[in-house]
């Protein structure tokens, strides 16, 4: 195992310690020991930059299960590196926050502190994993651990329901990726990421492309929470504010950006990727900001600015894909370069925001703009920090979300210049709405900050008396708004190290013949630019539309928009009936009547079995080998088949007792006739024993009552025990007709040659059983062992009278 797997594995392996911290260590918070632990994750993964830069990448390989193609390989190169960077280091000032926002006095840290540690565990699974089912496994844990986060104070209803959301889209997101990755599997015969990247064109060949690619996508937009599966995402801020900084600004919500981003190779190039990635994310840009100028909570605000600069990300990914079309020209990989530049100051921009807030409502007692106004003058550390996070959110110059805006809206104008996928005609849009969604943005970011800092100060509506936050609240913030700033002046200081070698591992296809993607990033075009007009117009109109906002808002009424997202009554409607429908078929489902739960699994069974030949068509009945039959076989048959129809028509429990074990002793005249001699006398034992067993244990249950049910319904039982027997008599014969065409070799002669040698023991079926089924026959007797002890349960609380069983 190599140290790369341990730095994944050491956060799990610490969240195990965090609890006895807690309670060992008290006096101390339990937060300075767990910041250890990101900020030498984050050291370690800074010093492969030298290495990754000069264009290697960093393999290590596990074994884990390989008759499956499942390791637990990693592969570190530019992409993974760049989220392993945001994850530990965001993760380090993260917990450094959290020491002060969180104190020891109320608050389970341990329990803050183990989610918190499980969830960069497996955020560091999930992009620095080189197999699409390890990654998948990581991926899921992320949710399962971000559900306890954002549910971390699980006394508030709030809170709870936001888990629950949050749980609920993700995770089935996750599946519908699942079923994605097994599709590529189909297709490539591999789960290794690199392997399949590299056989691009057999899955772009493919029926199975666009159902993989789609499904894929479903995971990667609720993951990203993208439009209409943003709306866990605002629920979501009912986290505490670290978390709401960690997930929302720097990682969870990242992880479909890097999933499209991670198979961009595989999928790129297609007009069907190119719009509906470009398509969803504009119109999630669009979607976020004019929502986020309505809400009046600065978290509401900052979780509505996600949605859209995840959308703003997503759309870049998008347009970049082209350049796989027109063979990685740099005009199209620009766009590419574009999103993961803006990932990065998304990221430093965005968590020092969600900060500030924390801090407003840890200082104030309320994150409500309305009751907000005129902190400048009592906190003017957080209002600078503000400044300059919102000013870059909305492009203002000269912070690095300026930058990146303009990048981004360039990218668009070059988009309408891009001759295939039908841009002709619907080409014109991508710029149009990024412009109008830079609009939102700009309006949101003046919200953010003037309703907060300036204005009147209303202390009546403050639940405590407003002040600067203590300086360990203070000093992440500052280090993000000062990488705002340095990215802002000097933008080209991570292109070589960091961004270079992330687009190269996007577009690793473009390696050949090309030495490295030179990046570099301009700060100034000339008056001349055209994203630079478009910037100038965004704040005049951004600026008169704020001056103006009482005036206008209440467009949002009119459009039934003022309280809740539109797409939340359709979530809690389905997730109604969902509980409704469920109950129903419970319901129906559990009778209490095994005699019902038999039913269920034969129609199932009958069901699926007679598919699957049919679909492959199986059916196939040859009777030209069939041995003859003699006739006391006939007569034995004759005997089972009369004895079995009897059985359900005998009232008195003894009587059916016995005619039960007589077809069982009928049974064992087979393994006499057709000399299996230890099997019948198997039988012959286990009926004997079964049948004395019944008979005692009947003997104190009370007499069987004649049911009275219609006849259809017995009807109904009798086509479905002749359906369940004609199958299996039509597979047995369909077996031994395609035995016959194409003659497999017996199975038995392998016991018979390995049984002595590998199982020590001359009797091949004992040894089948204890030996090479031993694992089989562990867990039959593990379920029987459970079965027996749920029997003395129920006849223990019988005798007690405690429980009505």
């Amino acid at each position: 195992m190599s140290a790369l797997h341990i730095a994944i594995i050491v956060p799990f392996l610490f969240a195990l310690i965090v609890p006895l911290l807690y309670n060992k260590i008290p006096k101390i918070h339990t937060g300075w020991f767990v910041l250890i632990l990101p900020t030498i994750l984050f050291a370690y993964l800074i010093s492969f930059i030298p290495t990754l830069s000069a264009g290697e990448v960093v393999v290590r390989k596990l074994t884990w299960v390989p008759s499956l193609g499942i390791n637990f390989d990693i592969r570190l190169d530019g992409l993974s590196l760049l989220f392993g960077l945001l994850i530990t280091g965001i993760g380090a000032l993260v917990v450094l926050y959290s020491i002060f926002y969180l104190t020891k006095k109320g608050e389970a840290l341990h329990n803050f502190y183990f989610y918190l540690l499980m969830f960069m565990g497996a955020m560091l699974g999930v992009v620095l994993s080189g197999n699409l089912m390890v990654m998948y496994v990581f991926w899921e844990l992320t949710s399962l651990s971000s559900s306890l986060l954002i549910g971390y104070w699980h006394h508030r209803e709030k809170s709870r329901y936001g888990a629950q959301k949050s749980m609920l889209i993700t995770v089935t997101g996750g599946f519908a990726m699942l079923a994605g990755f097994a599709l590529l599997y189909v297709m490539t015969g591999t789960f290794t990421i690199t392997e399949i990247i590299a056989q691009a064109d057999v899955v772009a060949a493919s029926n199975l492309f666009i159902p993989a690619m789609l499904l894929i996508l479903l995971g990667a937009f609720t993951k990203s929470a993208q439009f209409p599966f943003h709306i866990w995402l605002p629920d979501a801020m009912e986290a505490p504010t670290p978390v709401s900084a960690y997930l929302h600004s720097a990682t969870m919500v990242k992880m479909g950006i890097y999933l499209v981003a991670r198979l961009s190779p595989v999928f790129s190039g297609a007009p069907e990727w190119f719009w509906i990635v470009s398509g969803v994310g504009l119109l999630t840009l669009l979607w976020g900001s004019f929502n986020a100028v309505r809400q009046t909570d600065l978290k509401s605000i900052l979780a509505y600015s996600t949605i859209s600069q995840l959308g703003m990300l997503m759309s870049m990914l998008g347009v970049g894909s082209a350049a796989a079309y027109y063979g990685y020209e740099a005009g199209y990989t620009a766009a590419t370069v574009a999103a993961i530049f803006h990932l990065i100051n998304h990221s430093t921009f965005k968590g020092s925001l969600f900060m500030v807030a924390g801090i407003v409502d840890h200082e104030t007692g309320t994150r409500d703009i309305r009751k907000l106004g005129g902190l400048m003058t009592f906190m003017p550390i957080t209002f600078t920090l503000s400044i300059i996070g919102a000013f870059s959110m909305a492009g203002i110059y000269p912070f690095n979300g300026f930058l990146s805006k303009e990048m981004f809206l360039a990218t668009m104008l070059n988009a309408t210049e891009i001759a295939d996928f039908n841009m002709q005609t619907f080409g014109i849009l991508f710029p149009v709405i990024a412009w109008v969604a830079s609009v939102f943005t700009f309006i949101y970011c003046m919200v953010l900050v003037f309703k907060t800092f300036t204005g009147k100060y209303q202390p009546e509506k403050l639940e405590k008396k407003p002040h600067e936050a203590p300086i360990g609240m203070l000093i992440p913030p500052i280090i993000l708004a000062s990488l705002v700033v340095l990215f802002g002046l000097f933008p080209n200081i991570l292109s070589h190290s960091i961004i270079e070698p992330a687009v190269q591992a996007i577009y690793p296809a473009s390696l050949t013949g090309v030495e490295h993607f030179d990046i570099h990033i301009s700060a100034w075009h000339g008056i001349d630019y055209a994203p630079l007009h478009m910037t100038i117009g965004i704040i005049v109109v951004g600026l008169l539309l704020y001056l103006t906002l009482p005036k206008w808002q209440k467009i949002y009424q009119y459009l039934r928009l003022h309280q809740k997202d539109p797409v939340n009554y359709a979530y809690d409607y389905l997730l109604e009936k969902l509980v409704v429908v469920a109950a129903k078929i419970t319901n129906i489902q559990i009778t209490g009547l095994l005699r019902d739960y038999f039913v269920y699994m034969y129609v199932f069974l009958l069901g699926l079995t007679f598919y699957t030949m049919y679909r492959f068509n199986a059916f196939a009945i040859d009777t030209i080998n069939v041995a003859p039959i003699p006739l006391y076989v006939w007569f034995v048959v004759a005997v089972v088949t009369a004895a079995v129809i009897v059985v359900p028509f005998i009232n008195n429990k003894v009587v059916a007792i016995i005619s039960v074990g007589f077809v069982g002793f009928l049974v064992s005249l087979f393994y006499v006739l057709f000399r299996a001699p230890d099997l019948a006398l198997t039988q012959l034992l286990v009926e004997t024993v079964t049948t004395a067993l019944f008979l005692l244990c009947f003997y104190h249950l009370p007499e069987l009552r004649k049911e009275k049910s219609k006849p259809t319904f017995k009807w109904v039982n009798v086509i479905i025990s002749v359906g369940v027997g004609a199958l299996v008599t039509v597979m047995a014969l369909s077996a031994l007709s395609f035995g016959n065409k194409k003659p497999f070799e017996s199975i038995s002669q392998y016991y018979i040659d390995n049984a002595h040698d590998l199982g020590g023991g001359d009797n091949i079926v004992n040894v089948i059983l204890v030996d090479f089924r031993g694992l089989d026959t562990m867990l039959e007797i593990l379920v029987l062992g459970i079965a027996a002890l749920g029997v003395v349960t129920l006849i223990k609380l019988r005798m007690s009278g405690k429980e009505d069983v």
